[in-house]
């Protein structure tokens, strides 16, 4: 069973208010994961196809098509690991 981090390189940023957190997905599996992430998340505006920008769960966030997201005002490392379960599993 896949997990979490089959699908994420690294995560950089700080947890905290106000503060952007930027998850870089795996190469191999950035198309895999932002196919689940479009599946699964609401779908606000989408720029030329290369950049995503979409809600779950009240957060917003972007997904661009270079294998990165940008979550905003996620408090905790596991309400952020919590969401990426819930979009990539």
């Amino acid at each position: 069973m896949p997990s979490v981090e089959d699908y994420v390189a690294r995560i950089e940023g700080t947890c905290g208010e106000e503060k952007d957190i930027i998850v870089v997905f795996k190469y191999d599996k950035k198309d895999e994961a932002i196919a689940n992430i479009l599946k699964k998340a609401q779908l606000k505006n989408s720029l030329s196809g290369i950049i995503f920008e979409l809600a779950f769960r009240d957060i917003s966030f972007r997904v661009y098509s270079s294998g990165k997201a940008i979550f905003r005002g996620i408090k905790s490392k596991e309400a952020l690991n919590n969401i990426l379960a819930a979009l990539l599993l």
